[in-house]
């Protein structure tokens, strides 16, 4: 019975554990949807930027290799930066789904335990204490007839009492 409790709130330590961690995950989603949003309006910007300077090139022979330069590696930096952003969102996605799992997990086994217990309970009850109980009444009652049979005989009247005599007081 010990060990059950023992096992009960092991599980429940590591219901809670699941909790955090699904807090904790819900926080990291929330915080590159924030660094997402932040990043969208600097890649505008950047793709603002790469036109200008390739606008620019056409005037200025000179410059049109640096900036087509810059411009390549912006635009690189922009891709490699989406990507990064796409896979940080499947990380969370998949780490989100785990944890709801373990979570689910957690609680079925929680569910478990506990009819696990109620089950062991009812079967001890049916099978410990309630014969123990008949047994310890057959008992009381087998002591009641022990004394019975072994109790001193009554004394034998041997003689007739006067009516004073049986009147006490």
């Amino acid at each position: 019975m010990i060990a059950s409790i023992v096992i009960a709130v092991c599980f429940i330590v590591m219901a809670i554990s699941l909790i955090a961690i699904a807090v904790i995950v819900k926080r990291v989603v929330n915080t590159v949807r924030n660094v997402e949003e932040r990043v969208g309006p600097l890649i505008t910007k950047v793709d603002a930027i790469s036109k200008q300077g390739q606008e620019m090139s056409v005037h200025f022979t000179e410059v049109t290799a640096n900036l087509s330069t810059a411009s390549k590696h912006l635009a690189e930096s922009t891709e490699l930066i989406k990507e990064e952003v796409a896979e940080l969102r499947t990380i969370v996605g998949s780490t989100a789904l785990v944890a709801r799992d373990k979570v689910e997990m957690v609680s079925q086994t929680i569910d478990r335990t506990h009819s696990q217990v109620l089950d062991t309970t009812e079967f001890v009850q049916q099978k410990i204490v309630n014969p123990a109980r008949e047994i310890a009444a057959i008992m009381a009652g087998v002591k009641k007839g022990l004394e019975v049979l072994f109790a001193p005989s009554p004394k034998q009247i041997d003689r007739v009492y006067m009516d004073d005599e049986l009147f006490i007081g």
